[in-house]
């Protein structure tokens, strides 16, 4: 079964060279891997207007992306590190996805159920565990299911002004870890596509 991705880039950068672009890049190569295809969006470029419903108005640009994050079996999250927290263009995202505990399906599920989160982290400071640890509860806050490490990082030095795109060779273990991201989140996608959640009653 083919699957979709779709991978949302919180980087604060509306154009131009983006760490969080390029991990994206390498889960959405692996998920590749296991018969996943993935596309990704980056935030910053987009009006996608404060607040909790799925459609703010005029200009809003954020039922487009609601379309799109349904239409997938997976949904990858990925953002910088900023002050040792998510993005406010990720959180913005999370938030807009706040609608979805209000719009269930015929059986009572929110039209979340069954599909499958992941998430991406960079940044040059401390805190990758901290910001991984807000996603995946907001994740499942609003339906999503988490496979067992769902989660590729890295970070530099604490400071330091080296980023992920400046690196030659993406370290060992960054790639393992998404390799085992997107061997989980694949495998956990495939089973919810074919047995969804029990609904109400």
């Amino acid at each position: 079964m083919k699957l979709k991705a779709l991978a949302l880039n919180g980087t604060l950068k509306s154009e131009g060279e983006s760490s969080t672009q390029r991990m994206i890049d390498l889960v959405l190569e692996a998920l590749q891997q296991h018969d996943v295809e993935g596309t990704s969006v980056r935030l910053a470029e987009l009006n996608i207007k404060p607040g909790v419903t799925s459609d703010e108005g005029s200009g809003d640009a954020w039922p487009d992306i609601r379309k799109r994050i349904l239409g997938s079996h997976i949904l990858v999250m990925g953002t910088p590190i900023w002050l040792g927290q998510p993005s406010s263009v990720c959180k913005r995202a999370l938030e807009r996805m706040d609608a979805f505990l209000e719009e269930t399906d015929e059986a009572g599920r929110m039209v979340s159920y069954g599909r499958v989160a992941a998430v991406a982290v960079v940044g040059n400071e401390d805190g990758a565990h901290h910001v991984s640890a807000e996603l995946f509860q907001a994740l499942n806050d609003v339906g999503f299911s988490l496979a067992p490490n769902a989660v590729a990082y890295w970070v530099g030095e604490a400071m330091g002004r080296t980023d992920f795109t400046d690196l030659r060779k993406v370290p060992d273990v960054v790639t393992n870890a998404v390799d085992m991201l997107a061997r989980n989140t694949a495998h956990l996608a495939r089973q919810l596509a074919v047995n969804q959640y029990p609904g109400k009653g």
